[in-house]
């Protein structure tokens, strides 16, 4: 029972951290899905890489949360691309996820700082 309570709890901290890092991308400004996952590429020095199968789903996850909205364009090569900016109640989870983050990652780091 512990082990699926650990697994799930791995889970879901790899799917907060992944919603954290797309919501921060599109801080700034709107942007297709490709270009979300080449942004968070880029800022994280290739230390992240969301691939397809875990960007798309995740988009859709927020855009069903109304924390992303998503709306239809021309891509730079004219393709057709679904664009998305963040909405007010997304840009204040974006706020609280940050908090959540930096609450998590200083406990972490009291922890593997503590003596004995």
């Amino acid at each position: 029972m512990a082990c699926v309570t650990f697994l799930q709890l791995v889970m879901d901290i790899l799917q907060g951290t992944l919603d954290l890092l797309i919501l921060r991308a599109l801080e700034l400004t709107p942007m297709h899905g490709v270009g979300v996952a080449a942004r968070i590429h880029q800022v994280t020095n290739g230390a992240f890489v969301v691939k397809p199968g875990s960007l798309f789903p995740a988009l859709r996850r927020l855009e069903r949360k109304a924390w992303i909205e998503g709306v239809w364009g021309p891509s730079e090569n004219n393709r057709r691309a679904r664009y998305y900016k963040l909405t007010r109640s997304g840009r204040a989870q974006l706020a609280e996820e940050k908090r959540n983050w930096y609450r998590m990652t200083s406990a972490m780091n009291w922890m593997l700082e503590s003596e004995g």
